[in-house]
């Protein structure tokens, strides 16, 4: 075992990483080596209506979370009585419970079980819209302007469309804070989501009544918080008396087993990864998924418009935090190919061959030219900037939409591949504005250390390197996020003193991949002018 542990090696054994992400659940059970000896994964649904509609079941979730704590524990072949601590993570949603925990339909369906708004759901863009009009100073801290992803724009899109729904609503949680309440129990939120998608303001340790009273959610002020959270505890703070019996036994661990305070999903991976040689703040996290995450650490606040925060105490323990990213990452190549005469023929292949349709095309990619920094040839006249679900930074524009330009007639594979390479081209230029912005505004970084599971191939984190002009970092580390939420739970079942402690012990450099120099690096620069470019002429289009 490490050496800064506060325990025996008898005593610590094993814990359990929980990672809820859009389309599924996952646990990996790790020893305290951070080497992980088993995963299990289970789909969850995503129901969608009209209007931007995205919702979710706490009660589905909760099961599948139970079913793979479970697979964990008995594939490792680990006693149960051996496993020290649990941590979660999850997407920022909003989880809406009725008294004694009843769940509450959030949308038309009136389908109580569907009580979650998801992340993604756009339903309260008008509501952000009228926060962000009204300029108070809290919006300081999510870089000047809301977003409808955050949570109290839907609140307040709950009481203005479903008011009955508002007041019979017991408790707001984020997901990662419900799976902490089922788990022990315990009320308590954690630092991390309420200041990242709540307003609450860590470094002052209050909510600001005056915010809440200016939107419309008087209500929340009233009840002193009671509804959204009084007592706020940082990332891997011991929670309740562990482990309730109930949950115990769904889970299959001790009854008392430690519970971490959670995180959200992208912030575990930034966990999982920023340790790396002991110096948080020269490590961009990038959590290249669904959606894509930037976070960077920081000693003192930086105010940077368009990307959110700063924020104290966010992800890692008395470090500032920004973060950027956009809302459709991997989401956003899937609906790029997704439109292209060849995608359906190359699909059917991927599934045949057991493997998603991107990596199909990035392998092919990858044998197309003689090294994967060459890939960019193949998009020669074909520009993508892939912003189908708006720009959250640096623009926080929720209204930007794609722009693809260079289309031919081509409906062949090779057309195909030459697509993908545009997408992640532009994923990548948007990495590039999001460090660029950054670094202006005083929050400059050395690298990026990438996790996520779109961001797994040699040759999407090759170009990525290429296209945003920085070294990317992959860690040993085979599922970061999980990494980062077992983390939480060895810190909760005090096998280290705290955070720091864990992250520089338990994440480690696997692989460097440095950009381009030379030619390659001149042809990106110019497809960067041109995204740039292109991201312009859609405003003044949009504004015509």
């Amino acid at each position: 075992m490490n050496t800064g542990t506060n325990m025996s090696p008898e005593a610590a054994r094993y814990v359990i990483g929980i990672d809820v992400g859009t389309g599924s659940a996952r646990a990996g059970l790790f020893d305290l080596s951070g080497r992980m000896l088993a995963v299990a994964k289970r789909d969850i649904s995503l129901f969608k209506e009209a209007g931007s509609i995205v919702e979710q079941s706490s009660s589905e979730i909760w099961n599948a979370v139970c079913s793979i704590v479970r697979e964990v524990v008995t594939s490792s072949g680990v006693n149960a009585g051996d496993v020290i601590g649990l941590g979660f993570d999850a997407t920022c949603s909003l989880v809406v419970l009725g008294e004694g925990g009843q769940s509450l339909p959030v949308g038309p369906s009136e389908d109580a079980n569907r009580d979650i708004i998801v992340w993604m759901d756009h339903r309260a863009v008008d509501q952000a819209e009228r926060i962000n009009a009204q300029g108070h100073d809290v919006l300081r801290y999510v870089g000047g302007r809301i977003s409808p992803e955050m949570e109290t724009p839907k609140i307040l899109w709950l009481k203005e469309n479903r008011p009955q729904i508002f007041r019979a609503a017991w408790q707001f949680f984020d997901l990662a804070d419900f799976l902490t309440w089922k788990s022990t129990g315990d009320l308590a939120r954690s630092t991390c989501t309420v200041t990242c998608k709540w307003t609450y303001l860590a470094h002052e340790q209050r909510w600001d009544p005056g915010y809440f009273r200016g939107i419309g959610l008087d209500e929340l002020v009233d009840e002193a918080f009671a509804r959204i959270g009084t007592d706020i505890v940082e990332p891997g703070t011991p929670l309740g008396e562990g482990l309730t019996t109930a949950a115990a036994e769904a889970m299959g661990l001790k009854p008392g087993t430690a519970v971490a305070a959670g995180m959200i999903d992208a912030h575990a991976g930034g966990i999982g990864t920023v340790g790396i040689g002991g110096r948080p703040e020269k490590n961009l996290a990038y959590v290249f998924g669904t959606s894509s995450c930037t976070m960077t650490s920081t000693s003192d606040p930086v105010f940077v418009p368009g990307v959110w925060g700063p924020y104290y105490s966010a992800m890692v323990p008395g470090m500032w935090l920004n973060e950027g990213g956009q809302s459709a990452a991997g989401a956003a190549i899937d609906q790029l190919l997704f439109f292209h005469p060849a995608s359906a023929d190359a699909a059917s292949k991927a599934s045949e061959m057991r493997i998603p349709l991107p990596v199909l095309i990035a392998d092919a990619a990858a044998m197309r030219t003689d090294n994967n920094s060459d890939v960019v040839r193949l998009a020669e006249g074909l520009h993508v900037v892939p912003e189908f679900l708006g720009n959250r930074a640096p623009f926080a524009d929720p209204h930007a939409r794609a722009t693809v330009v260079g289309l031919g007639m081509e409906r062949d594979f090779e057309s195909l591949v030459a697509l993908y390479v545009a997408g992640l081209c532009g994923i990548g230029y948007g990495l590039r504005q999001i460090i660029e912005t950054q670094a202006g505004a005083g929050a400059d970084v050395e690298q990026v250390v990438i996790s996520g599971g779109a961001g797994q191939h040699d040759l999407v984190r090759q170009l990525l390197a290429d296209a945003s002009g920085k070294p990317v970092v992959a860690t040993v580390a085979e599922e970061p996020v999980l990494l980062g939420s077992a983390i939480l739970g060895a810190v909760a079942g005090g096998a280290f003193g705290d955070a720091n402690q864990a992250m520089m012990a338990l994440t480690k450099v696997d692989k460097v991949y440095q950009p381009a120099e030379g030619v390659v690096a001149g042809i990106h620069a110019k497809r960067y002018a041109a995204f740039k470019t292109l991201q312009a002429c859609a405003r003044e289009i949009r504004a015509l």
